[in-house]
């Protein structure tokens, strides 16, 4: 039954013997009355929550708006304005009240949902539409769709569009965007594929959502194929289906069908241009892209600004400034330049081509500046090596309140890697800890990178440790972190861990092919050799470069030759590495015949091969032919030599004995003499006990660089040599108020692919009583073929002849080659690193063990390749 009161719907309900009203009001709130039913006539039941028609009457109507009705234009008004929970309310009322909602109304609430991701008004709009049991549902099955899908909800999605008949293109075309927009391209495809199936003929629509999922999946197959649909249907000529087909072939990397379907185009906007120009930027044509770009400008469709964002890039790669500049003017005139987009651009560009000035000056007039600013300014400083101005403008960043991003603090933490400044790296690190800066692996890799450059290599390695997902690149930078800092044998123990998490790459082997050379560990490096032939990187030029170098630095220039003799493509730093080979084993005369053969070759050698060809002239004596180079550089290469180069210059000529010479060629230098070069005059002063000048050279190496031991060292040994005991002394006092420590001594030899290291005195090695053993049965053997102990190499004069013989017996050379001929078939040659350079005693020591033992034995120190066999070496013994 229906009863009205005073003009106010009531809708009944029953309850055995008496009727319940409820009356409904604004809020959604009921208020319910009760009539019993008894006799025939109905009364209020007489019960606590029963109340009077006429109390109630007045409470009703002081709650009431003063509009008792809701009608459609009042549900898309608050549809409009935001207010989605009062116009669910309200369509709930005209539900109750039999208001016909209408199809406008629905579809404004669900839009309303879409653009504010409000679920759960959806939900419940789309339970009222499904209750009203009306052909509604059907009718806006697409706006369900969209709108589902729009808050992330692509299963409901789903759901509608299975539900409902498929008649309907609209609905098709919704749910395979849905599908697109949500990266979910396989579906969309499948959904495409699909549409015959029912019937559909897919529209201008539908072609470009596919289209889209192709390019989404670089699918180039699937993307031909929907090419000759839209060929068939005859939709070629519809504009976006052109401007999608060219933007599927870009990102599928065929630029050259792209540019077909480009000129195919008899109408084009500015959608076109930018799609074509994006294609050749993306896929690295820059060139074309600029092309493309002027051509654009002559046409009466004008660049905007996603043709500027896209093209200026294309100037940063190329390093155009020229044409980056007419752009710069364009987008001035067009008033475009204000825009933030392209103000980074700019700063981009103009920092990428060595006009950080420009960059300034963009940066300084940009009235809006968000984080990508401010990355790209402190970006360009760091291209353009102002690592204090980048670091300053990352002070004045967190100054201005700008939080940095990942992209920020992995600019700055390259910039500090860069100069080793590790306070500064420090507290970029502690910045990223308190602002929770969630790091990708790529900024993990940067912070890396910057313990391991700033010789922080613990904190490093803590670092990397915490990285979960290690790629190949953050196991490189562990790796080259400890070849860097010295520490060769844990990079070789943590590339066997890499094998077994990732594949290492060229790059990774490369690493640790410089790790073995520097330990010379020729056995594990032919391991490593193997591992390329099986993976067949080979081929890689720069691979093979570092295996050359790596058996050049092992002291086997026959495998380094014979490599170096396959190689189908050499260049400066090929033969580079071949010279200098041969130059650290004090094979003169072979290295510079080989700097010959590049001449000839038509090789040009660079500012490195100079370096080099110079060391190797002074390792051998070869005064003349160092000359002879070191005009040439200049004369006919146009090479202005370097403070290297002087610094080789006064070696060649202290180790020949022209200490003046020598002097002369400091005191000329067109800029200041370094440390290096200080530290070459002080070497051969040693050499040819020139205390006087030694002294001297010592002072400014000390005025320079006070907290460098070896030269402290260095100035010690001199004064032993010449008995000057009292200097030792204070030399050693010197060192002690520093603070400074000598670096132990430590050889190191490879033993079946295992690396056995040695310390001075070292008697902790299992086979210790052994190897003392061994180097006790040389010293007559030694003596009686004419070999005498150079004991002033021991700096404690307090010690007797005999104890100071001893303390020469423990030197780590010779515990290395006791213990190798121990563990060694007989014949076998030895191979031997030590980290300090040879000292003298053990030079001669080492001529009569390969005599005596009858063994090759290769000494790799500090700066020498030596390579002693039946009591020779190979260095002529000009040290």
């Amino acid at each position: 039954m229906s009863v009205i009161a005073r003009g106010l719907p009531l809708i009944p309900s029953k309850h055995q013997n008496h009727v319940t009203i409820t009356i409904f009001h604004r809020g959604s709130k009921a208020i319910s009355m009760c009539f019993s039913s008894t006799g025939g006539s109905n009364h209020l039941r007489s019960k606590p929550n029963c109340f009077s028609v006429i109390s109630f009457e007045a409470e009703f109507r002081q709650e009431m708006p003063s509009s008792n009705y809701k009608s459609n234009s009042d549900v898309r008004k608050l549809c409009r304005n935001g207010r989605l929970q009062e116009a669910l309310d309200s369509l709930h009322y005209m539900n109750m009240m039999g208001i016909e909602i209408e199809f406008h109304t629905y579809a404004c609430f669900l839009q309303a949902c879409a653009d504010t991701k409000a679920l759960r008004q959806a939900k419940r709009l789309h339970s009222l539409i499904v209750s009203t049991a009306t052909d509604q549902e059907i009718l806006l099955a697409d706006r369900l769709v969209y709108t589902y899908a729009k808050c992330g909800r692509l299963e409901d999605a789903r759901l509608v569009f299975d539900k409902m008949p498929k008649q309907n293109i609209l609905l098709w075309n919704v749910m395979i965007l849905a599908y697109v927009n949500h990266g979910f391209y396989e579906e969309a495809l499948m959904l495409y594929c699909q549409m015959p199936v029912f019937g559909i003929k897919p529209d201008y629509y539908t072609f470009p959502c596919a289209l889209k999922a192709c390019a989404g999946l670089s699918a180039l197959s699937q993307g031909k194929e929907i090419h000759a649909h839209v060929m068939r249907i005859g939709f070629e000529s519809h504009i976006h289906v052109g401007n999608t087909l060219l933007t599927m072939y870009a990102a599928c990397r065929n630029l050259k069908d792209s540019r077909q379907v480009f000129d195919k185009m008899y109408q084009r906007d500015v959608i076109t241009w930018n799609a074509m120009i994006a294609g050749y930027v993306q896929g690295g044509h820059y060139e074309d892209a600029l092309k493309l770009f002027r051509q654009m400008s002559r046409t009466e469709t004008k660049p905007d600004l996603a043709t500027v964002v896209t093209i200026v890039p294309a100037c940063a790669c190329l390093g155009a400034v020229k044409e980056g500049k007419v752009i710069h003017a364009y987008t001035v005139r067009r008033g475009l330049d204000g825009n933030v987009l392209v103000g980074n651009a700019l700063i981009d560009m103009y920092g990428k081509c060595r006009s950080v000035e420009n960059a300034v000056r963009v940066f300084g007039n940009m009235s809006q500046k968000d984080v990508i600013s401010w990355t790209a300014m402190i970006y360009s400083y760091g291209e353009n090596e102002k690592y204090e101005e980048a670091l300053e403008l990352f002070s004045q960043m967190e100054l201005a309140g700008v939080k940095a991003d990942v992209v920020t603090v992995t600019s700055i933490l390259s910039i500090c890697a860069g100069i080793a400044d590790l306070e500064q790296g420090k507290y970029v690190h502690d910045y990223i800890l308190r602002n929770r800066i969630k790091l990708d692996v790529f900024a993990q890799n940067a912070l890396v990178d910057m313990y391991a450059k700033c010789k922080s290599i613990e904190n490093a390695r803590r670092v990397f440790d915490k990285i979960s997902q290690k790629d190949v690149i953050s196991w490189i930078t562990m790796i080259a972190g400890y070849r860097q800092n010295r520490y060769c044998h844990a990079a070789l123990k943590l590339f066997r861990e890499m094998q077994l998490s990732v594949k290492p790459n060229s790059v990774a082997i490369i690493s640790i092919l410089f790790a073995c050379a520097d330990l010379s560990a020729l056995q594990q490096g032919r391991e490593i050799h193997g591992y390329i032939i099986r993976n067949e990187l080979s081929s890689d030029v720069f691979v093979g470069k570092a295996l050359i170098g790596m058996y050049a630095k092992c002291g086997n220039m026959k495998d380094a030759h014979q490599l170096f003799d396959r190689m189908l493509q050499t260049d400066a730093t090929l033969w580079t590495a071949m010279i200098e080979g041969y130059g650290m084993q004090g094979n003169g005369k072979d290295a510079l015949s080989l700097f010959y053969q590049m001449q000839q070759a038509g090789i040009k050698p660079d500012d490195v091969t100079f370096i080099v060809v110079l060391c190797a002239c002074s390792r051998a004596g070869l005064v003349a032919e160092g000359w002879h180079y070191f005009r040439q550089m200049s004369r006919e290469y146009g090479i202005e030599p370097n403070l290297k180069h002087y610094t080789c210059m006064v070696d060649l000529l202290g180790r020949a004995g022209l200490l003046s010479e020598a002097h002369k060629i400091i005191k000329e230098l067109p800029v200041e003499p370094d440390v290096g070069i200080w530290g070459a005059l002080l070497g051969v002063c040693r050499m040819h006990h020139d205390i006087e000048l030694g002294e001297y050279a010592a002072g400014r190496i000390f005025e320079l660089e006070p907290d460098n031991v070896g030269y402290y060292l260095l100035l010690s040994n001199m004064y032993a040599d010449a008995g000057r005991w009292n200097a030792v002394a204070k030399v050693g006092a010197m060192m002690k108020d520093t603070g400074l420590v000598k670096n132990p001594g430590c050889s190191w030899i490879e033993v079946k692919g295992t690396v056995h290291a040695f310390l001075v005195g070292d008697r902790s090695h299992p086979q210790a009583f052994q190897i003392y053993a061994i180097v006790d049965s040389w010293a007559a053997r030694m003596k009686a073929a004419g070999y005498v102990p150079r004991t002033n190499f021991v700096l404690q004069k307090e010690l007797d002849a005999a104890t100071k013989e001893d303390v020469l017996c423990g030197h780590t050379e010779k515990l290395a080659i006791a213990f190798g001929l121990i563990n060694t078939p007989p014949g076998t040659p030895l191979r031997i690193t030590k980290n300090l350079e040879m000292c003298s005693d053990c030079h001669d020591a080492t001529k009569f063990i390969s005599k005596i033992v009858r063994r090759e034995i290769t000494m790799k120190d500090k700066s020498y390749c030596h390579i002693f066999k039946d009591g020779l070496c190979s260095c002529g013994c000009y040290e």
